[in-house]
């Protein structure tokens, strides 16, 4: 099936309306297999029409928001574009949040149905308490998970089940006349320091990202089946998982539980319930501690036994060890990218054919990257700069947060907080987020390539690098490592490992060996929390 024209300002476009419409022609073909069933293209567009409808008979109006607390299912979908379909905003939450941060959300964005996993409701029960926001309605996916937490008696907001929530209602005849600018959905940035941010999306935004990166990048076709570590709350996940197989017809394998190498090497050799032969991933989306872990691991299938035709890779640089061994096991390739919330998906990535290990690639055609200094101004390739990008996919802004927006978004270009180099070729080097590079003896230090190095060793599983401040309060590097399973080595080792491979400043001249590091639910270090907790010495 052919792209329609790309949606112009000012005209009608609804990104559900948008997606459904690409698959009209393949109703009988699996969407989405999770860890209970199977659902058509078929059966997803009505039940799409219909949480549209059952939203609008709740009582919420246009452009009100409606929260997703719930694990990657089938039912996630359903409930997203429903949203869209109706004019509403769906508001996609991290399942891994405390109830505070759950609170929090609530009351910033002022949800007024709340669609949630029965396992999460007793969380969303403690955010409603702290948060002291009401709301008119909470519709539980797979209530058996959560049977006492239904029964609690003095939970004064009407509960539905999901599947009552659809079948009261008939599918919405029309969508809603949304355009390509108006606000669709939002997804919390968070940041080392502060509340997690409302990022607001447009509806034309997913578009930009399946037809700029999914299908030219990828080459993501209807025959592709794809399954994401990341889940569908994150922007990775979501173009992953969502709007780029959709955008195709492509097949989506999604899965609850936490990436783990064992759950995910089952999805990859098709041993659950309801994978057949021809749902083995063809492309996995993961990310650099995932790829870590399961190179390590004693589980890791054999080539033949996957169908994988190639993997991607975002949230944190991939390190070039890691790409090389990944491909020297399953003769593929991973292409490592860059993208941002902010920026809804990768703007900056290797590609098929085009592979350049230790770096982020090539800007994605549709955008422009620029790399300033402190004063604002480009710097010449092989020197250190802020990254900026210019594309059509940016959010529109940091929901009630002008003195944030202003940072971020300036006009035409978002500033992304990364520090990249622009090598001789026009392929990009990651430095390390802005707030993460140090200053040693005078002179920048990268962590990540310290970091890089340190995996290389092969003992070493894992690797974060803070600057730390000396006895005189000078700023030194320090290494927090983590060790693969039965291996061992010292820091006088390491130390002298880095020397070889690197600047002799750049070693780090402290080195603590720890069981695991601070991370967040993306897998992206925490360097953040390793700075705290040398504070609170």
């Amino acid at each position: 099936m052919t792209a329609p024209h790309s949606p112009a300002p000012g005209s009608h476009f609804n990104i559900a309306e948008h997606l459904i419409q690409r698959n009209t022609g393949r109703p009988a073909k699996a969407a989405f297999i999770d860890d209970h069933g199977t659902l058509s293209y078929g059966e997803l567009a009505e039940r799409i029409r219909r949480a549209a409808a059952a939203l609008l008979a709740s009582g919420i109006r246009r452009e009100e928001r409606v929260l997703l607390l719930m694990h990657d299912c089938n039912e996630w979908p359903v409930a997203f574009l429903g949203a869209l379909y109706a004019g509403v905003v769906p508001v996609a939450m991290n399942t891994l949040l405390t109830a505070d941060d759950c609170a929090y959300m609530l009351a910033n964005s002022r949800a007024q149905v709340v669609f949630v996993s029965g396992a999460l409701l007793p969380v969303l029960r403690a955010a409603l308490a702290l948060a002291r926001h009401e709301i008119k309605a909470i519709v539980v996916v797979r209530p058996a998970q959560a049977a006492a937490a239904l029964q609690t008696a003095d939970a004064p907001t009407p509960t539905t089940e999901f599947e009552a929530f659809l079948a009261a209602h008939q599918p919405l005849a029309a969508p809603a006349a949304t355009g390509p600018d108006d606000p669709g959905f939002w997804l919390y940035s968070s940041g080392s320091t502060g509340r997690p941010k409302g990022t607001v999306h447009t509806h034309a935004n997913p578009y930009w990202t399946a037809e700029l990166y999914g299908t030219p990048v990828l080459g993501l076709t209807e025959r592709d089946v794809c399954f994401s570590a990341a889940k569908l709350f994150f922007a990775y996940g979501l173009g992953n998982g969502l709007t780029f197989p959709m955008s195709v017809g492509a097949t989506v394998v999604l899965m609850a539980e936490r990436p783990t190498p064992e759950a995910t090497f089952k999805r990859w050799t098709g041993d659950t319930p309801h994978q057949r032969a021809e749902h083995r991933p063809t492309i996995f989306f993961g990310a650099p501690t995932g790829f870590a872990g399961m190179l390590a691991s004693p589980l890791l299938p054999a080539r033949e036994a996957v169908s994988l035709r190639l993997c991607s890779s975002a949230g944190e640089a991939l390190p070039a060890d890691l790409g090389e061994r990944f491909r020297g096991h399953f003769g593929i390739d991973i292409i490592d990218g860059i993208g941002s919330t902010e920026m809804l998906h990768i703007f900056l990535s290797n590609r098929p054919g085009q592979v350049r290990y230790g770096t982020t690639g090539w800007p994605v055609p549709g955008y422009q990257i620029e790399l300033r200094g402190d004063d604002g101004a480009p710097v010449a390739d092989g020197e250190t700069g802020d990254l900026y990008i210019n594309g059509p996919s940016a959010a529109l802004l940091y929901w009630g947060n002008r003195e944030k927006t202003r940072e971020t978004f300036q006009g035409a270009w978002t500033k992304s907080g990364d520090k990249y180099v622009r090598n001789a070729d026009g392929s990009y080097t990651y430095s390390g987020r802005s707030d993460d590079m140090l200053k040693v003896s005078g002179i920048y230090v990268s962590p990540f390539e310290v970091e890089a190095t340190l995996v290389q060793h092969p003992a070493v599983l894992e690797a974060a690098v803070i600057g730390v401040l000396d006895g005189e309060g000078l700023t030194k590097t320090k290494a927090f490592v983590v060790l693969k399973a039965g291996q061992q080595t010292t820091e006088a080792e390491l130390k002298a490992f880095v020397k070889d491979r690197l600047a002799p400043y750049k070693y780090p001249r402290l080195i603590e060996f720890l069981a695991e590091l601070p991370k967040t639910a993306t897998g992206k270090i925490q360097r953040f929390r390793l700075r705290e907790r040398e504070a609170s010495r």
